[in-house]
């Protein structure tokens, strides 16, 4: 592996991890908004973002430790993504 592809390899590691941090501080955070008010809006946009957070870690991690090809990390990845902004777009319109 050249020195190149080492440095684009662990920047996307590197912004991967800050997507599953920033991404798990909004869905506990949203959780916990679900938990104190029991509005299900709530329950659904916290379920929206784990959903987004989920597909854009397992799509790296997809690549990564199996022996899949990055093609194939990016559909696992677009599957979820495009599943938690619909359930976003859901918690957008949910009765309160």
């Amino acid at each position: 592996m050249t020195t190149q592809a080492l440095v684009g390899s662990a920047t996307v590691v590197a912004l991967k991890t800050i997507t599953l941090a920033l991404g798990g501080i909004i869905t506990y955070f949203a959780f916990k908004a679900y938990r104190r008010t029991n509005v299900s809006a709530l329950r659904a946009l916290a379920l929206g973002f784990g959903l987004v957070t989920t597909g854009t870690v397992l799509g790296g991690v997809v690549h990564q430790f199996t022996g899949l090809t990055i093609a194939d990390g990016v559909v696992v990845e677009s599957v979820f993504i495009a599943l938690g902004f619909g359930v976003l777009t859901y918690s957008l319109y949910a009765k309160t």
